[in-house]
């Protein structure tokens, strides 16, 4: 198949290959994809399928540049969710609430996103999509007139892709990297056995690029924190999202965000979030609470328990095995944080 073109646009030409031609993970129902198209789509669909299949329940991600901006189950939509995206909480459908918490998490990132969903597009998310900025969807199915709908998004340049929910990938990963081929497994430790909230985070930081941490929240990520050499730094940016998503509860920026437009609702949010003193900043942020913590990786130093403390953690989970993690454990004894050790590296590169 013939790209739009490869990482950049100057990068012409730019094909894709099927391993296996008689089995496909993926149908193009409509528009040309480009390289990254193609891996946000394999991310967005992996993440999907593997915590709706822990989960039990439908599954939304929200993609950009291979990382998901927010990933969220089917859930109840509250009082902002509703307003900015003009839903009714008590008629909205299942999926269409799993996209919604998931774009909700962090709306700015998920600005000409790549959507993901575990469940066959109904008439109601292609609506809502249609008022959303986003690029293409990858889901296991269609219903009738969907594809159409979602087709006349952008000019006609919205990709639409049919995943194969059968397919099983090779056992072995294969990448060509300057002249050089690498051989790995494929990645396929269980994420079972533990609770829901831990489960999303796992499949959320698994496709994103290390290293990498997410706030989860009653089945939503708050914050992911993506591509950071430090760990740390990586709490504290993916914490300042969580702290976001939260303050636009704030009644200041709820009463802001009541624009026709979901980008200009949204705008409006942050804007007032933006005009609010230190002090009411910090006495709002204190009511932040049970918030779940993952980390893709060991926590090298207890300073990352601290960052987290200040964004409503109670749950923490990492792999350990640093030499530092009776450090790590003794902060989270100090502070009241449960602490999940998990025994398992996700790392993405």
């Amino acid at each position: 198949m013939q790209l739009r073109y490869g990482m950049n646009p100057h990068q012409r030409p730019a094909t894709l290959v099927a391993v296996d031609p008689e089995h496909q993970p993926f149908r193009f129902r409509h528009g040309q994809p480009s390289y990254l198209n193609v891996l946000d789509a394999a991310a967005g669909w992996q993440l999907v399928r593997e915590a709706a299949a822990a989960l039990g329940r439908p599954v939304a991600a929200s993609v950009k540049h291979v990382s998901p901006a927010g990933a969220a189950t089917a859930g109840p939509l509250d009082a902002v969710m509703a307003g900015t995206y003009r839903l009714d909480p008590a008629a909205t459908g299942p999926l269409t609430s799993a996209y919604v918490r998931a774009r909700d998490a962090d709306p700015k990132s998920s600005y000409g996103d790549f959507v993901a969903v575990s469940e066959p597009v109904d008439a109601e998310l292609a609506d809502l999509l249609r008022r959303v900025v986003a690029d293409g969807i990858v889901a296991p199915g269609f219903e009738p007139g969907v594809v159409a709908t979602l087709a006349a998004k952008k000019n006609g340049g919205f990709l639409v892709v049919e995943a194969d929910p059968g397919f099983r990938p090779p056992a072995t990963e294969v990448r060509e990297v300057y002249g050089l081929r690498i051989t790995q497994p494929r990645d396929e430790a269980p994420l079972t056995g533990f609770p829901d909230d831990l489960v999303l985070g796992l499949a959320a930081v698994r496709y994103t690029q290390s290293n990498s941490v997410a706030y989860v929240r009653d089945g939503m990520t708050l914050g992911i924190g993506a591509g950071q050499q430090s760990r740390v730094d990586c709490t504290r940016l993916a914490g300042a999202k969580a702290d976001t998503w939260w303050l636009r509860r704030h009644p200041a920026a709820q009463r802001a965000g009541t624009a026709t437009r979901v980008q200009d609702a949204i705008s409006g949010q942050l804007r007032a979030v933006e005009a609010l003193t230190d002090g009411e900043r910090a006495e709002w942020l204190r009511a932040l609470d049970r918030v779940t913590f993952v980390s893709d990786g060991a926590l090298p130093f207890p300073d990352n328990v601290e960052e987290a403390a200040r964004h409503g953690v109670r749950h923490l989970a990492e792999p350990g095995g640093s030499l530092r993690s009776a450090d790590v454990a003794d902060e989270c004894r100090q502070r009241g944080i449960a602490l999940t050790r998990t025994g398992i590296r996700l790392f993405r590169h």
